[in-house]
Parts: structure tokens; C-alpha cells; sequence
């Protein structure tokens, strides 16, 4: 059969001896997708994951639908995701809780964010922050001296042991010039936040979501966030680094993966609508209105070398609290 007359058949005869993944790419997404959450339903990331799994339904012409998977700080989702088929139609919402702390921290994690995945986007950052009960202290040197004054007398909520907000606090610490205190972990930032409202710990370490509200209102005042730069959601409160603590970087992030293997057309084409999505003024507005700094110009490689950068900062203050789970 002449070149012609091929290109003169319908598609579907035109492609019929094409091996089956050529086909597929060719026509993706022709299916709805699913997207991954290792968190439940109604938190920060869901939140987040939500409002971009629509977007990106929008740009790609098909839903994508989301599955929280619950559990082990992002880690079911995580394995899951490691496992399934590769075919671009199974996503994951990695945060660093999954990919930067429980991979560390697990003996066995079940997976391996080097080598398990396909990244597409980097969608958004949302800075840590120190938040004090206000009699506790005007600004971070206040309470910094307050700590070092009671060597380890002083209670620091998180929102779990073995969390961003838990190894943000010891990086807090020993950024500070190794300091002690007395680490308290609640079962989510919300309890954790609470309890320093009421004046039951004088100090949390949590995301900028969860404590902005709280202190627009007076209830509790953000000392110092973990940015480099001033957020715009709050120019008032600064960084912990221009109030003279070096390097007191923190943060958790949500990052868009597929499973290790999927196509390179089809990354590429993930990749692509994901920075269409991402980019969107309205959404970016969103991010904003919620504490996530939006991330411009993201792409596979730079979303990979953030994902490694942020293991690598964070492997020595797990290794130094001794803390493993089995």
C-alpha cells in the first residue's frame, strides 16, 4: 500500500498496526484521569489538589478526579502511585511530608522519590512559620531568649512527631544556635494551633494556612516565617533569617508526579497543560488567597531538583533527632 493511500484512511485504520502505547499517546488523555492525595478530604493539600485537578481537567479536555489515599503522612498515596500502570492516568499530589520527610524517616517507605516517579509541575510552596500565644513574645528574639533562658522549659507545639512542622521546629532550634526545648506533638496543626490560642503551649510551628487567620485576628501572632522574603499575604511578619537566624529555610509543597515510566510524550503533554493550569491568573490568585506562593516557570527537571534539594536539607535533622520509624 502507497504513503497515499495510508494517509487517506480513516484514523482508526491508519493506526490499527501501531503498537498499543503509540496509540494511546496519540490520543491523550481520551479518559479521565485520577489524581492522588495522601491526605484527607477538606485539609490544605486537598484543598489545593481540588482546585487544580479542575484546571487541569479544563486544559486537558478530560475530569480528573480525586482520590485521597489517607495515611502514613502522605505515604499510601505515595505507594500507590509508585505502582500503577504508567500510562499517564494516574497522578499524585506529592507533598514533603511524603517525599522529603517519611522517605527519610521509614525504614522501609515502599518507595523512592528519586526513582519512582515521573515529575511534571511544581505547583505551589507554602512557607512554615513560628506562631506565639501574644503574651508570650513581641517578635523571634524575644522568644528565642525565653527559650534559651529555660533550657528546654519551653513547649513548641507541632502538628505530629515525625512531620514537616516537627523537623522545622528542630531545624528551628538548632539554626538558632542549639537551642532545647519541649516539643509537643498534636494529631494535626489544628489541635496544635488551638491549644497556643488558648495559651496551653505558648508556641506552634505550622504552615502559614493554618496560622494567618489567627493572627489577622489577634489570637495569635506569626513571629517569623520560614521564606526568604516577606509573604504577600502578610508583609508585616518577617523571616526568621532578617531577625538573625541564618538559613532558617521551611516549607512543605505540593509537586504533581506521575509513576517512573510513563511515556515521554505524555510527560511531556502532562507538563505542559500542568504549567498552563498552574499559571492561570485566577488560580494563582487562589494560591495566594490560601498561603501558597505560586511557582513560575516550573518544569520536569527543576520540579526533580527541588524534590532532591528539599530530601537532602532534610535528611540531616532527621538523622541528628535519631527518631526511625519501622
Amino acid at each position: 500500500m502507497n504513503r497515499r493511500n495510508v494517509l487517506g484512511l480513516p484514523l482508526a485504520f491508519a493506526t490499527a498496526g501501531l503498537p498499543l502505547p503509540v496509540r494511546a499517546q496519540a490520543a491523550f488523555p481520551d479518559r479521565p484521569m485520577r489524581m492522588l492525595i495522601g491526605f484527607a478530604a477538606g485539609g490544605p493539600t486537598d484543598i489545593v489538589g481540588r482546585r487544580f485537578a479542575d484546571r487541569l481537567g479544563a486544559v486537558l479536555g478530560q475530569p480528573v478526579v480525586v482520590e485521597n489515599r489517607s495515611g502514613a503522612s502522605g505515604a499510601i498515596a505515595s505507594v500507590e502511585a509508585a505502582r500503577a500502570r504508567p500510562d499517564g492516568y494516574t497522578l499524585m499530589l506529592a507533598t514533603s511530608s511524603s517525599h522529603a520527610i517519611y522517605a527519610s524517616l521509614a525504614v522501609r517507605p515502599g518507595f523512592d522519590p528519586a526513582t519512582d516517579y515521573a515529575p511534571l509541575a511544581l505547583i505551589g510552596v507554602v512557607p512554615m512559620v513560628i506562631g506565639a500565644h501574644p503574651t508570650f513574645a513581641a517578635d523571634l528574639p524575644e522568644a528565642l531568649g525565653r527559650i534559651r533562658a529555660a533550657s528546654g522549659g519551653i513547649a513548641i507545639a507541632t502538628s505530629g512527631n515525625g512531620g514537616i512542622a516537627h523537623f522545622a521546629a528542630e531545624l528551628l532550634l538548632r539554626q538558632a544556635g542549639g537551642l532545647r526545648a519541649n516539643l509537643v506533638h498534636f494529631r494535626g496543626g489544628g489541635p496544635a494551633v488551638q491549644d497556643a490560642i488558648a495559651g496551653h503551649v505558648p508556641a506552634v510551628v505550622e504552615t502559614f494556612a493554618t496560622t494567618l487567620e489567627h493572627h489577622s485576628a489577634g489570637r495569635l501572632r506569626i513571629l517569623a516565617a520560614f521564606t526568604e522574603q516577606r509573604s504577600a499575604a502578610a508583609p508585616e511578619v518577617p523571616t526568621a533569617i532578617e531577625q538573625g537566624v541564618p538559613g532558617m529555610l521551611a516549607n512543605t509543597y505540593n509537586a504533581l508526579l506521575a509513576p517512573a515510566g510513563t511515556p515521554a510524550p505524555v510527560v511531556a503533554r502532562l507538563a505542559e497543560a500542568s504549567a498552563e493550569a498552574a499559571a492561570e491568573p485566577e488560580f494563582q490568585a487562589f494560591l495566594r488567597s490560601v498561603s501558597v506562593e505560586p511557582v513560575p516557570g516550573s518544569t520536569p527537571a527543576r520540579t526533580a531538583d527541588f524534590i532532591r534539594s528539599e530530601r537532602a536539607k532534610w535528611e540531616p535533622i532527621i538523622r541528628a533527632t535519631g527518631l526511625r520509624i519501622e
